[in-house]
């Protein structure tokens, strides 16, 4: 079952066209990774999923309805969590507080309640959001860090930080920008671990990351993008052997 569809997606940026005429489909339970060289479209496509951006022509839909066009903050509450390529962390604030921020937007929130904190409605609500926001950091192993300052997390530890922040909103889907990058051997494996826990914690993956050792390690299926448009998809022994993505992206030796 498609949990995600883009189809026909397309959009230009005055006269260059950033993503050209892209179908494709992130299928519920899934690890699916999306690769290509650089600038060709990974990103763009992740920000117009995310609705940073609106496509100019074609659809994109999230179970079955229209999510194109919409704010960001929508598409987060209807189950879309992402990362970014350049982490965006809160530093000054704590680990913990940093996933707060996320899991307030699942909060159920009104103005009386807000005005009144006293109210025990509204503290039992602030204990449901903290257990969650604990869980989260459960599953990228940092609750033991909760109350450190989040500038002061070794790199790696702040890039599953950022996966923690975007759990926090209990996604359906979540969408994962090269999430290994800049990280040593070892906390790349600790990475690909955690992301298939995510995934069978029923949570469906769908990544961006250049590092294909990586990639295809993890990956279920594989889409490759190339000047805008997908020239591939499908497992990734079947991409690894594709003559068009050799050419494109992986070199004569990938294919052995």
């Amino acid at each position: 079952m498609a949990l995600l569809k883009l189809d026909n997606t397309t959009i230009r940026f005055g006269g260059l066209v950033a993503v050209n005429g892209v179908n494709l489909e992130v299928r519920e339970g899934e690890i699916l990774a999306l690769i290509g060289p650089n600038g060709a479209g990974k990103s763009t496509i992740f920000n117009l999923i995310t609705g940073i951006y609106p496509p100019t022509e074609g659809s994109i839909s999230f179970k079955d309805k229209s999510i194109a066009g919409l704010q960001p903050h929508v598409i987060a509450g209807k189950g879309i969590g992402r990362t970014f390529q350049n982490i965006r962390l809160f530093g000054e604030q704590t680990v913990l507080d940093n996933v707060l921020i996320g899991a307030h937007t699942r909060g159920n929130w009104n103005l009386s309640g807000a005005l009144l904190q006293f109210l025990p409605a509204v503290r039992r609500e602030e204990g449901r959001l903290l257990e969650l926001a604990i869980h989260c950091l459960s599953k990228v192993d940092l609750a033991h860090k909760a109350y450190e300052l989040a500038s002061n997390l070794p790199y790696g530890e702040q890039r599953r930080l950022e996966i923690a922040r975007a759990l926090a909103i209990e996604p359906a889907l979540i969408l994962l920008d090269e999430p290994a990058a800049g990280m040593n051997p070892q906390e790349k494996q600790t990475l690909l671990t955690m992301v298939r826990n995510i995934r069978d914690d029923g949570v469906t993956v769908f990544l961006v990351e250049h590092d294909m050792k990586f990639v295809m390690g993890l990956s279920d299926r594989i889409a490759v993008l190339d000047y805008g448009s997908k020239i591939a998809d499908g497992r990734p022994d079947e991409v690894r052997a594709n003559p068009a993505v050799i050419e494109a992206y992986l070199g004569k030796g990938a294919a052995h």
